[in-house]
């Protein structure tokens, strides 16, 4: 595990990050629940035509993204709004992108969950999703791990799900530095 950039105190907003087939949702779950936090699914603000897009194995572009980054954005300010911490699942897997869903919140955190393209491939085969297998290298292409200057921590996601609970949990209270 390292982390980086600590906000001043814990954060309000998480988000856990990472390529297609790292658990965001199962972390992401689970996280929320031990923070007594919303969980927000990331992936039922995609429209539809992002979901037929990944279906058929045509990776999303900025243009597709935009919208529903902005969106996500939007749930979490709202959330902000009413006094609500949330941890939204979202591969965020640009810095763009994570510049997008500050928006909602300047003080994001991000947990991204990291694994082996050889363990991915094979959750992915044994998963039933939208997102299919062929898409994995495309979203590894694309990924931009946290800069310096923005709070977040990385969690080795080849442990077993209690470890990698253990280790976000840890550095979300902490407010973790790298």
């Amino acid at each position: 595990m390292t982390a980086q950039g600590a906000p001043a105190a814990a954060p309000r907003h998480v988000v856990v990050m990472g390529v297609t087939a790292t658990g965001k949702t199962t972390t992401g779950r689970a996280l929320a629940e031990a923070l007594g936090a919303e969980f927000v699914e990331g992936d039922a603000f995609h429209p539809q035509a992002n979901i037929d897009k990944m279906s058929a194995g045509i990776p999303l572009d900025d243009d597709d993204r935009r919208p529903w980054l902005r969106a996500l954005a939007g749930e979490i300010a709202r959330l902000e709004s009413e006094g609500r911490t949330s941890v939204t699942a979202c591969s965020a897997l640009r810095r763009t992108y994570r510049d997008w869903l500050r928006e909602g919140d300047p003080g994001l955190y991000f947990v991204h969950l990291d694994a082996t393209y050889e363990v991915l491939l094979d959750r992915m085969r044994r998963r039933t999703h939208f997102m299919p297998p062929s898409l994995l290298q495309s979203q590894l292409d694309t990924l931009e791990p946290l800069e310096p200057d923005e709070a977040g921590v990385v969690v080795d996601d080849t442990q077993t799900v209690d470890a990698v609970l253990a280790d976000a949990l840890a550095a979300v209270r902490a407010g973790a530095t790298r």
